[in-house]
């Protein structure tokens, strides 16, 4: 996709609270449309503390067009062999313009130059029902070389967020190993507003 740019937030920019305000909405409304009928009502991904704080960590990529954030994505070391990406969202007017696989290909490509050899993500998916969108990740990551390695409770991680729950659900802990670091791009970093 031309005209778009990936990169690492400085840490600094944790401090830019519409920044911060418009990722942290970004999230939470990508994930109310791709999670409808898991959460109650009002429920939220991320608060404006917690996504200062992963800014101010430097694990928050953003894809921007121009100025404008068309999409981020949570990149961070889990262990020593292990890169986990998360909180990948798009804005609404770009979904469907392969932000979501250039944010992959980016917290793959930082990871790998990190030494890393191997990438994890998480799917919340329900245990009762198939979810439409959650079936469509599915079968993209698993097309991207993505394999269930294991499924997990929501509580294990994430005990805060199982009262907000609407229907009963765990978590499909996705790996794939990671091509060495020398057929990745290195990493940068980014600072967008707007």
């Amino acid at each position: 996709m031309s005209g778009v740019e990936v990169g690492l937030l400085p840490a600094a920019a944790a401090e830019d609270g519409a920044l911060v305000a418009g990722l942290t909405g970004l999230v939470n409304g990508a994930y109310a449309l791709g999670e409808v009928g898991l959460w109650r009502d009002g429920a939220a991904r991320v608060d404006h503390d917690r996504m200062a704080g992963l800014i101010r960590a430097g694990e928050v990529a953003v894809a921007s067009a121009g100025r404008v954030v068309a999409g981020c994505v949570r990149v961070r070391r889990l262990d020593p062999r292990t890169g986990e990406l998360g909180m990948l969202a798009a804005a609404a007017e770009h979904r469907g313009a392969g932000i979501g696989r250039l944010l992959v290909d980016f917290a793959e490509g930082v990871s790998a130059a990190r030494g890393l050899d191997t990438m994890q993500l998480e799917l919340l998916v329900p245990t009762g029902w198939a979810h439409p969108d959650k079936e469509r990740l599915h079968a993209w990551y698993s097309r991207r070389g993505y394999r269930v390695v294991r499924l997990g409770a929501l509580g294990e991680d994430y005990p805060h967020l199982v009262a907000l729950l609407a229907t009963p659900c765990v978590l499909r802990i996705y790996n794939r190993p990671l091509p060495p670091p020398s057929s990745r791009p290195e990493p940068r970093s980014a600072y967008c507003v707007d």
